[in-house]
């Protein structure tokens, strides 16, 4: 399976019968999938299996769905509105003799309003029918262009994402060959702090100095963090390659990463290995940032 985005952009179109309609579709980031549709009145009957489709294609994003109906070359239905008609024709007989004035004509009487009435063609259920399965086929197709648009962004991402921890990779290894965590310079450090505490004070404190040594030898062990980063570029490269939507699974790698190099920032003993674990930061929050974009 390929990494799909959550950001994509697509439109179909087409025509049934009288009926020409349009759909586009277009979505961003989310916790999960929320797909809003707006459709025109009267074709509510579109929203069920438009969800259903939807939920079937992605797996999260909030997509916004926006469906046009027009209705095209259906001769316009006309009718004489009978009652009106006979309320103008009853009005025009009691003024008959009451006003001196030319006797109404016929294209007079029908322009007065309400006695003609315009209205669209009536449609058959069989053609209300066929226009809704076709726009309900151009709702599947709009799916696939939008999932293919995501799918070719998961792909760029799924490389800078590799790259990122592959940078990360790199880092624990600078960081795993650092010279401060060899032990002649941890014995040079503790040898200072003993200096350190002989000068600052006439009388000999062990237990002073044994919580000194305990303390450098435990800020100079990033062993275990080490291991932790090497085992999760491990297995954030495993699930880039098995793909599908593994926005989720990668957030929450990106979290342990960022716990990690705190801790190895707050452990670091020397210039260098704060170097490393500040760029080491920097790498995981880019490498955070861009999963945010990954379904």
């Amino acid at each position: 399976m390929t990494l799909s985005s959550m950001t994509g952009f697509a439109r179909s179109h087409g025509v049934s019968g009288t009926y020409a309609w349009a759909w586009e579709l277009k979505s961003v980031n989310a916790k999960g999938l929320d797909l809003k549709l707006r459709l025109p009145p009267g074709w509510d009957a579109i929203e069920g299996p438009a969800r259903a489709k939807g939920s079937e294609a992605l797996s999260r994003g909030s997509v916004f769905a926006n469906l046009t109906v027009s209705r095209q070359n259906a001769a316009p239905a006309v009718r004489v509105n009978e009652p009106v008609l006979a309320a103008v024709l009853a009005t025009l007989k009691g003024l008959s003799g009451k006003v001196d004035a030319a006797p109404p004509s016929l294209d007079g009487i029908l322009s007065l309003k309400g006695v003609i009435e315009v209205s669209d063609a009536e449609e058959s259920e069989e053609e209300r029918a066929a226009a809704e399965a076709a726009i309900i086929a151009g709702f599947t197709q709009a799916l696939k262009g939008l999932a293919e648009m995501r799918r070719t962004e998961g792909s760029a991402l799924g490389k800078i994402l590799t790259d990122r921890l592959s940078e990360i990779a790199s880092l624990t290894a600078r960081a795993e060959a650092t010279p401060g965590r060899k032990p002649e310079a941890i014995k040079a450090r503790l040898a200072e702090k003993i200096a350190e505490l002989l000068d600052g004070s006439q009388r000999f404190d062990a237990d002073r100095l044994h919580q000194e040594a305990i303390l450098l030898a435990t800020k100079a062990d990033i062993r275990e963090e080490l291991d932790r980063l090497v085992a999760h570029v491990a297995q954030g490269k495993k699930l880039i390659a098995s793909g599908g939507p593994i926005g989720r699974k990668l957030d929450f790698l990106a979290q342990e990463l960022n716990r990690e190099s705190n801790t190895l920032c707050s452990k670091a003993n020397d210039l260098e290995l704060t170097n490393i674990g500040l760029d080491l930061k920097a790498v995981v929050e880019q490498f955070r940032e861009q999963v945010q974009n990954l379904e």
